[in-house]
């Protein structure tokens, strides 16, 4: 055998290897170890519109997250007054990312210079009431709307980092739009439960209770303004009835969910209870240090989404940058808030515009109506190039069948998600796997006609379709890369199958066809071509 051959041989034989150890997995389940370091491959991933699962589309509330960043400001910005000794009346946001700060008209021009140095504001010239100077400020028209774009940026991460904890195998996050995000997760078993995952804005707040304030009185209408009322929910263990334990609990936020390093559950030892348990960085553990050596005998709330979670009281100053929260979890429950507060919170609260769930018996009728169409359109395509192309034809069809054995190997190597119009890829690609020998075959048959020899003709056949081959998948692929770049979920699945289908198919012409001819022809010195 040449070298020439024997080189296109080994080549051949070792994708093949390679190929039936990375379609194994799809048949067997329990591989050893060492398989699975070497070919670290799974079974074909089949996504949303074939195995069932959940569809969603959110809108995440921008104008919230405007808001929220206002109200940090507005803390920051008495935060620095105060670091510098300037008094102030009052700082307060007003509406929007409206703040009105009211100072003293003493201090006019130091304030100002701290606006400046600090902080992105735009104000006008100052209304005056006496001695007292109240400024209009309000953001830049730029930071708004950079404000908005990292909101949508960052509920987009922070979903994404839910989900990967959550265990869905090859979920699809992705922008949808200027405010929306859409959301594919294949194969959910608790679509309410993740719903509930997804949606939680998961704004951790630690506040003082008022222990002073009279609760009753605020129940009833009269809540002073620098409190507000919360609740906690307490479930009833023997008969599960759900009460809600009211809270008189002060406005300011002495630290929020930004100073988390981690959490996750533990089980406490007397009573055999889940709970979270919280880790804060350095900068949390100053503050919370700070907090309760200033708070001890009073009640820290600890507060997710407006619920008031525990309100333990200081009873001591706390160093060590932890802290915990209880509440009667189920271990599913502790999961999802652990999951929820490692993630992170949602800038602002998002809100379910679409929401549909793919049922897995409408997935197996779509597999089986792919499945069926592939192998009558399979089986056309094998009887045409038999009649039209006789002998040769039975090489085209071996190459057509191998391009379809390398495709589903590519998957599983890939770890690709298999969809419905990924489906419709593969058949497409049957139609074009032929379509490269089709070309050799006519360059073939009009050097045959010229008088030429079987090996010369083939020689000249492949040389001159060579590039017209190439030229025509190559600019399929780039149009195939485009669909993969810019489309989600379904249009990525089509583009993947294309273009692994694409690869396949020339390699099956160009090398695996090339190589039939060339080792007959060479074993049987063939006088003639039955193309």
């Amino acid at each position: 055998m040449p070298k020439k051959l024997r080189g296109r041989f080994f080549l051949i034989l070792g994708v093949l290897i390679i190929s039936v150890f990375y379609i194994i997995p799809n048949f067997i389940d329990d591989l050893p170890g060492w398989w699975k370091s070497i070919f670290p491959s799974e079974k074909i991933h089949l996504g949303l519109d074939l195995q069932g699962g959940m569809h969603l589309i959110l809108e995440v509330d921008t104008e919230k997250a405007v808001e929220s960043i206002a109200e940090r400001i507005t803390g920051d910005l008495e935060e620095v007054l105060d670091d510098k000794n300037i008094p102030f009346v009052s700082i307060s946001r007003v509406k929007g990312d409206n703040i009105l700060a009211e100072v003293e008209k003493k201090y006019e021009d130091e304030f100002k210079e701290i606006l400046k140095e600090n902080f992105s504001f735009e104000f006008s010239t100052p209304k005056e009431e006496g001695n007292i100077l109240a400024f209009s400020l309000s953001l830049k028209p730029e930071e708004v709307e950079y404000i908005k774009k990292s909101a949508v940026d960052q509920a987009l991460e922070t979903i994404r980092n839910r989900i990967d904890q959550f265990g869905v195998t090859e979920p699809t996050v992705a922008r949808h739009g200027q405010e929306r995000i859409l959301i594919q997760l294949p194969g959910i078993k608790d679509p309410e439960r993740a719903i509930s995952l997804l949606g939680k804005t998961a704004l951790l707040e630690f506040k003082l209770v008022d222990d002073r304030g009279n609760l009753p009185e605020a129940l009833k209408g009269s809540i002073p303004p620098e409190d507000e009322i919360l609740y906690q929910k307490v479930v009833d263990p023997e008969t599960g009835k759900v009460n809600f334990r009211p809270f008189l609990i002060k406005k300011r936020t002495l630290m929020t969910g930004e100073a988390l390093k981690n959490a996750r559950v533990s089980i406490q030892s007397d009573f055999n209870e889940p709970y979270v348990s919280l880790e804060f960085n350095s900068r949390g553990a100053k503050v919370f240090d700070r907090i309760t050596s200033n708070n001890v005998g009073k009640h820290l709330a600890i507060i997710l989404d407006n619920t008031v979670y525990s309100a333990p009281e200081i009873r001591e100053r706390i160093s060590g940058g932890r802290a915990q929260i209880t509440g009667r979890f189920t271990t599913e429950e502790a999961h999802d808030l652990a999951i929820i507060l490692r993630s992170g919170s949602l800038p602002a609260p998002v809100k379910i515009l679409e929401n549909r769930t793919v049922g897995p018996s409408l997935g197996h009728d779509s597999i089986n109506a792919g499945f069926l169409s592939m192998v009558i359109g399979g089986i056309l395509v094998i009887i045409f190039m038999v009649v039209y192309y006789k002998l040769s034809g039975i090489v085209s069809d071996f190459a057509l069948i191998l391009n379809l054995f390398l495709i589903l190997a590519a998957l599983s190597a890939f770890r690709a998600t298999l969809t419905l119009p990924g489906i419709a890829g593969i058949i497409l690609t049957i139609g074009m796997a032929v379509d490269a020998n089709v070309l050799v075959f006519e360059r073939t048959r009009e050097e045959l006609r010229t008088g030429k020899t079987p090996k010369a003709a083939i020689d000249s056949g492949f040389s001159k379709a060579l590039k017209t081959i190439l030229d025509a998948n190559i600019t399929t692929i780039i149009a195939a890369i485009v669909l993969f770049q810019f489309g989600t979920g379904p249009i990525k699945g089509f583009a993947v199958t294309l273009i692994i289908g694409i690869i396949a198919s020339v390699f099956t012409a160009v090398i695996v066809s090339r190589f039939i001819y060339d080792f007959v022809l060479f074993k049987k010195g063939i006088k003639k071509l039955s193309i």
